[in-house]
């Protein structure tokens, strides 16, 4: 039986998730978790009771949707449909029910001329408004001369913000931090290719790296509002012991990869990054590089003054940089099992690196001797040109001051291809871990 891909299996995940109406607070967060937590029992639902201060924010009000439509009142034509499509209504939109002339309406109506087919996706999380969301060819069919009843069935109450945390323990106590948001409704790629993403790597480690060295948490969280909860109840925990992190957004069309820094762009995280970015046959230094001036999710929380956490983006098509970004037409064709795979197997090698990222020692003056070690008939057996270089390349610079990744950004190299060289010189006790 032929296996299924993991970008075939997240894509499968998403399609679940997708007709769910989330927001920062409410049902459809919970009910994203518990689906997330069938695939991972140890997954913990955590929630924030509204009101509760979080450094300088207020855990808002909890949010309730049942319904909403737009009626023409003369044809008793539903127009705008909630039924047909979450994002018709604007996100935390307060309750309404009224008949209003198309002038009085017209300033609760978003829509995008320069994208007449699509849905924009518009929030209010702090302000209290209602409105609807539509096609701008939808907007542009409104009769001017009719009225019109709007109604939206939602209520704000107090309640509970909720996010997950699943925390895969490893040999040490120091962490690899993956972070995520899963506030938005309908829409794949920002962002439920980050929750599907993080699901199918924590399923990896715990079947494929049962050696591991470093613990790993994954958090699925509200964006901003949940990073800023998560931090106040976390922050002592997280600056002592993460030692590299990543938010996951972004990440499942068919573009280009892109990589937005730390604040100062010199975490392991960064470095890590940048090297399988560079070198990596994945990705062959075909990427759009941002500065952390473009920032826009939660690593403006993780890399703020005062929390200072190792975090940075690989992405795909970066947030607010394709056309598709915050619109229906970010959806379950704009995603695919493609491009979901493809940042699944280098966030892959991101965790391989890191698991093997040592310092290394020769422990031979000189150029030690392969052949007596049976090494370079080995090497030719295999017919790995230039592997014999390789091998003493790395050796040069294994001085007791570079990690994997330092003597493979001097070569110029995949730090992921040197994970093999290690191995190799390790065996023949060539090198020893500082």
């Amino acid at each position: 039986m032929e296996k299924i891909s993991e970008g075939q299996q997240m894509h499968d995940l998403m399609k679940e998730l997708f007709p769910i109406t989330r927001s920062i607070t409410g049902e459809g967060v919970r009910q994203t978790l518990r689906i997330l937590k069938e695939i991972h029992p140890e997954l913990e639902i955590k929630s924030v009771k509204s009101g509760e201060r979080c450094f300088d924010w207020i855990v808002p009000k909890e949010w309730k949707i049942d319904d909403a439509y737009l009626l023409e009142v003369e044809t008793g034509r539903k127009v705008i449909d909630f039924k047909r499509s979450n994002l018709h209504v604007v996100n935390y939109s307060v309750g309404v029910d009224k008949t209003l002339t198309f002038e009085e309406l017209k300033n609760h109506l978003h829509y995008r001329e320069d994208l007449p087919d699509a849905i924009p996706y518009v929030t209010s999380y702090y302000n209290p408004y209602w409105g609807f969301c539509l096609t701008y060819n939808q907007y542009k069919e409104l009769d001017r001369n009719k009225t019109y009843r709007a109604v939206i069935k939602a209520r704000h109450f107090d309640g509970e913000l909720n996010y997950g945390e699943l925390v895969i323990k490893g040999k040490s106590s120091k962490e690899i931090f993956f972070s995520t948001y899963i506030c938005h409704p309908s829409l794949a790629n920002d962002n439920l290719s980050g929750p599907v993403l993080a699901t199918y790597l924590a399923k990896w480690i715990k079947e494929n790296l049962k050696d591991r060295n470093f613990t790993y948490r994954f958090v699925f969280i509200p964006e901003t509002i949940g990073a800023i909860c998560y931090l106040s109840r976390n922050l002592k925990h997280l600056k002592e012991n993460v030692v590299a992190g990543f938010v996951l957004t972004c990440v499942g069309d068919e573009g280009s990869f892109s990589y937005l820094p730390s604040r100062y762009g010199n975490t392991l995280a960064d470095k890590v990054a940048l090297n399988l970015l560079n070198y990596d046959p994945l990705v062959g230094g075909n990427y759009k590089k941002y500065s952390y001036l473009d920032r826009g999710s939660d690593e403006r929380q993780y890399c703020a003054p005062g929390v200072d956490l190792p975090v940075c983006l690989i992405m795909k098509s970066k947030f607010g940089e394709y056309k598709e970004y915050h619109t229906s037409l970010d959806n379950l064709d704009f995603v695919t099992p493609k491009g979901l795979q493809e940042s699944f197997d280098l966030y892959r090698k991101v965790i391989e690196v890191l698991e093997h990222n040592k310092v290394y020692k020769t422990t031979v003056i000189c150029e030690p001797q392969m052949g007596r070690r049976g090494l370079y008939h080995k090497i030719s057996h295999r017919g790995r040109k230039g592997f014999v270089k390789l091998l003493m390349d790395f050796l040069a610079y294994a001085d007791g001051t570079n990690d994997l990744i330092d003597i493979a950004n001097i070569l110029k190299v995949s730090a992921h291809s040197l994970i093999e060289v290690a191995d190799l010189l390790k065996r023949h006790n060539l090198i020893e871990e500082v």
